[in-house]
């Protein structure tokens, strides 16, 4: 059982190794923190820190750093949230100040967090499986091109330019835009691909029959799109600047960066406190090919549920720091959609 002083001399070894990167010893600890008691009891601390597996030494004779559990510890018990700076959060509403669209505002907040934070950024997009579809537009750019535009109450929107195996009139043109406004209007993203179905199951042996269908296969596509989940990043050339943070090759994170179902499953499946925060650390994610990294996000909140925007990097990470700017950065984010929500 560790005791109090033990679980402070923790602390303190987290702090000071994530900030010179150099194992910490009994002698530093005494110097720089003001335990009052001496070198020989702090390394008494250490030495039941190490029996719990919280500390290790890297080499023999050497300080001590921090093991994964450790800094799960620290994380849990110990880490106190910084209070962003006021340049860091005019940093924030200057970034995602009027977007130009949702894509545009989720590039941006990536962006702003990989800067507040020197990491990897991720953030998931709103969840559009459980949107509803609030308008069908069919617009004519030529007798057998359409541009369709299907916009949901999640704030997605779909823009797709469709070819026509047969021409199509204007009149023709509102038949369709009628059948699927009818179909999708007000129905869930999963309703209004059930209701679209037979139109594309059994079409007319019409040009017009033979137009439609092809219209509703594009329209299917799009709202299949909206049932997956989405996942936008910055910040990948962090990686290679803290590359001496990682024992073995940082390859792992690039793939996982390229191909993001990984990362998608990682964020999806992280357990969040009271405040909405969490965290993933080293071999917690083992099963997902990540070992040496750790992963901490904040929920935030969309008209289609809770999603979540993090940072991801080395194990040796500023987590107060990091979690400050993920929750900073997602209480930014759901008030915009939230203001974009009610000015529909």
């Amino acid at each position: 059982m560790v005791s109090e002083r033990g679980l402070q001399v923790l602390r303190a070894i987290v702090e000071d190794f994530v900030e010179t990167n150099e194992p910490v010893g009994s002698k530093s600890i005494v110097e720089r923190h003001a335990f009052g008691v001496s070198a020989a009891t702090i390394r008494n601390d250490m030495a039941q820190l190490e029996d719990e597996d919280l500390i290790v030494a890297p080499h023999t004779s050497s300080g001590r750093v921090p093991t994964d559990k450790g800094y799960r510890v620290f994380v849990d018990h110990l880490a106190q949230l910084r209070p962003l700076s006021s340049a860091q959060r005019s940093a924030i509403t200057a970034f995602l100040t009027d977007p130009a669209d949702l894509d545009d505002l989720m590039v941006r907040t990536v962006r702003v967090l990989t800067r507040l934070t020197g990491q990897v950024a991720l953030a998931q997009y709103p969840s559009f499986a459980r949107a509803h579809v609030t308008h069908v537009e069919l617009v004519a750019l030529a007798p057998n091109r359409l541009l369709t535009v299907l916009v949901t109450d999640a704030g997605g929107v779909s823009q797709r330019i469709v070819t026509l195996p047969a021409d199509l009139d204007d009149a023709e043109i509102a038949v369709v835009r009628a059948r699927l406004t009818v179909l999708l209007t007000g129905r869930s993203v999963r309703r209004g691909l059930e209701g679209i179905a037979a139109l594309q199951d059994a079409p007319e042996a019409t040009p017009l029959g033979i137009a439609q269908a092809a219209l509703v296969r594009a329209v299917s596509e799009e709202l299949e799109e909206f049932r997956q989940e989405r996942l936008v990043m910055a910040g990948a050339a962090t990686l290679a600047r803290r590359e001496h943070d990682f024992r073995g090759s940082i390859h792992p994170l690039l793939e996982a960066i390229e191909e993001q179902v990984t990362l998608l499953r990682l964020m999806s499946e992280m357990v969040t406190d009271e405040q909405g925060l969490a965290a993933s650390i080293g071999a917690e994610n083992e099963a997902f090919g990540l070992p040496e990294a750790s992963i901490v996000a904040s929920n935030y909140m969309s008209p289609g549920g809770t999603a979540r925007v993090g940072v991801m990097g080395p194990t040796r990470m500023d987590y107060p720091s990091n979690l400050a700017a993920a929750r900073a950065v997602a209480r930014y984010l759901s008030r915009l959609l939230d203001e974009d929500e009610a000015g529909r």
